[in-house]
């Protein structure tokens, strides 16, 4: 038997593990999908309401990838390249009646390439799940980027 590896911390990581120690590491997983929904509904709740108000008929949707249609479409060098789609007919582009076999406008949250994104980066997967609803959902819209990062900001988090 080998000897076991002694791990070196700077003292901002030993501070911050001692007061981490009580989190049982051994416990924890990825949240699951039906975990991410809700997660997805709070982010969507905490939107402001006259926001949320136009989205009456918008289908939010979690699902693991995007399908390789959907990945060949954007011409993503892989599905963890996309975090989340908006599919439908965008409110500026609609008439004043929707069409008739029309499927709903949807946004579609991608939970592994999201989970992805939140493992590489230095942010809360609230925040992530609330930037990319947003970003989606402006899509459906017709915003801009800046129009998008104004209403992301209102929201709680």
């Amino acid at each position: 038997m080998g000897t076991v590896p002694s791990i070196s911390a700077s003292a901002s990581a030993s501070a911050h593990a001692d007061a981490s120690s009580s989190v049982g590491w051994s416990e924890l997983k990825a949240p699951s999908t039906a975990e991410f929904e809700l997660l997805a509904q709070t982010a969507f709740d905490n939107l402001p309401d006259e926001f949320r108000a136009l989205c009456s008929d918008l289908v939010i949707n979690v699902t693991e990838f995007p399908e390789d249609d959907v990945v060949k479409e954007l011409e993503a060098e892989s599905p963890f390249n996309i975090l989340g789609l908006f599919s439908g007919v965008g409110l500026p582009q609609q008439g004043y009646a929707p069409q008739t076999g029309q499927m709903p406008n949807t946004i579609h949250l991608y939970r592994r390439p999201i989970l992805d994104y939140w493992a590489e980066n230095d942010e809360s997967l609230g925040a992530i799940v609330t930037h990319v609803l947003v970003h989606e959902i402006g899509h459906h819209f017709g915003f801009s980027d800046e129009d998008m990062e104004a209403i992301e900001a209102s929201a709680e988090r």
